[in-house]
């Protein structure tokens, strides 16, 4: 790996985590196109990178300045996490099932009508 490459990792990480931190997002919208477009990842590879990556403890800091603002309800968490490990596990099955560009094309589509849903029709 190049220092070019590690470099490149840890400034995708960061913009993650600062997307994460500010408004919950990351591995599908900063990660996964990251690893596909600037270090020709897979998008299988890509998926399995940042799912990988969630799984460790990396929020843990922004957890914490959320909590102590009293912006953590770890019930909703508990039982988000309950549906996000089984949703993981069948998502993933189904990924893996389904050629790379398909998948590829259905991540587009995904983050398109979530853009759209937030720009055009959230209430004010």
């Amino acid at each position: 790996m190049t220092i070019e490459t590690i470099m490149l990792i840890i400034f995708t990480g960061l913009a993650a985590g600062i997307l994460g931190g500010m408004v919950g997002v990351g591995g599908g919208i900063i990660i996964v196109p990251a690893l596909v477009y600037f270090l020709s990842f897979s998008q299988h590879q890509a998926q399995g990178t940042s799912l990988a990556l969630m799984l460790f403890p990396v929020g843990i800091l922004g957890v914490i300045n959320y909590y102590q603002k009293g912006f953590v309800d770890f019930k909703y968490a508990g039982l988000l996490a309950i549906g996000f490990v089984l949703g993981s596990w069948l998502g993933s099955r189904f990924s893996l099932s389904l050629p790379q560009l398909t998948v590829k094309k259905i991540f587009a589509v995904v983050m398109l009508l979530v853009s759209l849903k937030m720009l055009l029709l959230d209430r004010k």
